[in-house]
C-alpha cells in the first residue's frame, strides 16, 4: 500500500495552492482530480473557435504586499509563475439610478477623488466610507500573513445595507457606484456583513485588479508544477470513493478509482484535505465523522449560483458600445441597492423583459493574452453572460431538437457573421439552408493536398475525417438566409 503525508481531494485553486505550499515544505503530496484537467472553476478552454474563461475573470493585484493572496501564492512558488495584467479601471456601472456611466478607478485617491466629484453632496461620507475600507483591507492582509494588526470597525456588526444606509441615507446613486459589482461577492446587500464586502472591495481598490495573462489555466497548472517539481503527484481522472479513519479519529487512508470504479487504489496518509463541497465529501467518512462535518456545516446559509452563458459574437464588443474591460449593467428596475435581489428571483423562472444585474467583461479591452480572434468576454452575477468574437459561429441545432433549433436560428439572426479568411472559403458553400449549421473547415497542412483542393476536387467524407473538419460531397441548396460569402462563385462541381 502506497503511502504519503497528505491526500489533497480535489484540484480547485484551493486544493493545488495548499498542495504546493506542503510539498514545498517537504510534505510529500498526493492530489486527486476528477476531471481531466486541474483548476476548477478556475480554468480556461475552447469550444471550436470561442476562448472560455471559467471562471477567474478579475482578482485583486497579489503582488501587493497587504493583499491577502501575496503570502500563500509566494510560498507556493507561483506568484511570478504567471503575468497579472492590470484591468485598468476597477469597472463602470451603467443604469439603475445613475443617471450616466459611472468609471470606478482601480485605487484609493482616485475612487476618492471621482466618486467626490460625481456625487459633492456625499463628499464627507465618501472620505469616511473609504478611510474605513482601506484600514479593513490593510488589516485583513496583515492577518493573512500572520501579522497581530487587528481589523477595528465601529460598525463590526451592520450589513452593507445597514452600513451605506448610514452613510448616504436615500442617495441611492451613490451607493450602487460604490457597489456596483456587488455580483462579484453575493446577490443580497442585506446579508452580506459589511467588513467580508470591505476587505474584497478594498484589496481591488488597494493593489488593483488583474488579470492572469492567457487564462486562469495558466496559474492552476503552474500550481499542478509546483506540486510536481517538488515532489509530489496530481492524479486525473481518478474519483475518491473512500476516507478511513484510524483509531483516534484522524485520517487514516483514501481510497481512489478510475472514472469507471476500476483500477481500485488505497494510500495510507496523516492528513486529508477536502477541496470538494462537504456534500460530496461526507458519502466517503465513516457515518459518525460525516455527522460531525454536516453539523458544522448545518448553520451556514449557502452561497449563490451564478448562471453562466458564453457567446460567440461577430464584431468585437466595443463596437456594440462596451468601452470598460468590467462594465457592471444594472437594469431599470434596480432603482434602489436593496433592489439586488430581484436577479436572483428573476432568474428563478422566465425573467421576460426584466433582466438582473450583470457584469461585462470585454477580454479585447486589456492584454489579456487570449488568442484573437475571436475576441472573449465574460461576466458574472445571477445572470453570467460571456461574448467574444468569432469568425465563424458554430450552433449546434443541427442535432438538436426544435425548440433548441428555433433558439440557434434566433442567435444566427442577431449575431451578424463576418467573412472567414481565404484558407476556409470553399466553391460549395459549408452551411446548410434551413438550417444554423456552420463548420469551419481545417486548412491542410500538406502543400500537394492543398493543390488538390485549388483544384475544385470535393472533399470526401475521408478526407473530412483525416482532417477533422465537417463537409459535404455535393454542394447544399443556398437560400436569401445564406450569408453572402458561403454562396459559391461558380457552379460547383457535382
Amino acid at each position: 500500500m502506497a503511502r504519503c503525508d497528505v491526500v489533497v481531494i480535489g484540484a480547485g485553486l484551493g486544493g493545488l495552492t495548499a498542495g504546493a505550499i506542503l510539498a514545498r515544505a517537504g510534505r510529500q503530496v498526493l492530489v486527486i482530480e476528477r476531471s481531466n484537467s486541474v483548476g476548477g472553476a478556475a480554468s480556461s478552454y475552447k469550444s471550436g473557435d470561442l476562448f472560455i474563461e471559467g471562471s477567474l475573470q478579475e482578482t485583486s493585484d497579489p503582488r501587493h504586499p497587504r493583499d491577502p493572496k501575496h503570502d500563500a501564492l509566494t510560498r507556493a512558488g507561483v506568484l511570478d509563475a504567471v503575468k497579472w495584467i492590470p484591468a485598468g479601471s476597477l469597472y463602470e456601472a451603467r443604469g439603475g439610478p445613475l443617471e450616466a456611466p459611472f468609471v470606478m478607478p482601480d485605487n484609493f485617491d482616485a475612487a476618492r477623488q471621482a466618486l467626490s466629484e460625481r456625487f459633492p453632496q456625499a463628499c464627507s461620507g465618501i472620505g469616511r466610507l473609504l478611510d474605513e475600507m482601506a484600514a479593513i483591507a490593510s488589516a485583513a492582509g496583515s492577518l493573512a500573513q500572520g501579522g497581530s494588526e487587528w481589523i477595528n470597525s465601529p460598525d463590526w456588526t451592520l450589513s452593507l445595507s445597514q452600513k451605506l444606509d448610514a452613510v448616504f441615507g436615500d442617495d441611492e446613486a451613490v451607493k450602487c457606484a460604490l457597489a456596483a459589482n456587488l455580483s462579484y461577492f453575493h446577490d443580497d446587500p442585506a446579508t452580506l456583513w459589511w467588513i467580508h464586502f470591505a476587505m474584497a472591495q478594498g484589496s481591488y481598490l488597494q493593489g488593483g485588479g488583474r488579470f492572469v495573462q492567457g487564462g486562469s489555466q495558466r496559474l492552476s497548472s503552474a500550481l499542478a508544477r509546483a506540486i510536481r517539481a517538488a515532489g509530489g503527484e496530481v492524479l486525473l481522472r481518478r474519483v475518491a470513493t473512500g476516507i478511513a479513519l484510524d483509531a483516534q479519529g484522524g485520517a487514516g487512508a483514501v481510497t481512489h478509482t478510475a472514472k469507471d470504479g476500476s483500477d481500485s487504489r488505497t494510500v495510507e496518509c496523516d492528513r486529508v484535505i477536502g477541496n470538494a463541497a462537504p456534500g460530496a465529501l461526507t458519502p466517503l467518512m465513516p457515518q459518525a465523522a460525516a455527522d460531525r462535518l454536516q453539523a458544522s456545516y448545518a448553520k451556514q446559509a449557502p452561497s449563490i449560483s451564478l448562471f453562466a452563458m458564453t457567446l460567440g459574437l461577430a464584431r468585437p464588443p466595443r463596437e456594440f458600445g462596451v468601452s470598460a474591460y468590467s462594465t457592471q449593467l444594472l437594469p431599470r428596475q434596480l432603482q434602489r441597492l436593496s433592489d439586488f435581489p430581484q436577479g436572483a428571483r428573476l432568474m428563478a423562472g422566465e425573467p421576460g423583459e426584466r433582466m438582473p444585474p450583470m457584469s461585462l467583461v470585454d477580454f479585447t479591452a486589456i492584454d489579456s493574452g487570449i488568442p484573437s480572434p475571436p475576441h472573449g468576454s465574460r461576466s458574472t452575477g445571477p445572470i453570467c453572460c460571456r461574448t467574444g468574437t468569432v469568425r465563424t459561429w458554430t450552433p449546434t441545432g443541427k442535432s438538436a431538437g426544435a425548440g433548441r433549433t428555433r433558439s440557434s436560428a434566433t442567435w444566427t439572426r442577431s449575431i451578424p457573421a463576418s467573412p472567414p479568411p481565404w484558407w476556409r472559403r470553399r466553391s460549395t458553400p459549408h452551411c446548410r439552408s434551413g438550417s444554423t449549421s456552420m463548420r469551419p473547415m481545417a486548412r491542410p497542412t500538406d502543400l500537394r493536398q492543398r493543390r488538390r483542393d485549388r483544384s475544385g476536387r470535393p472533399w470526401t467524407a475521408r478526407r473530412a475525417r483525416r482532417y477533422r473538419v465537417y463537409s459535404w460531397r455535393r454542394p447544399m441548396p443556398v437560400s436569401a438566409a445564406t450569408p453572402a460569402w458561403c454562396r459559391p462563385a461558380a457552379p460547383a462541381p457535382t
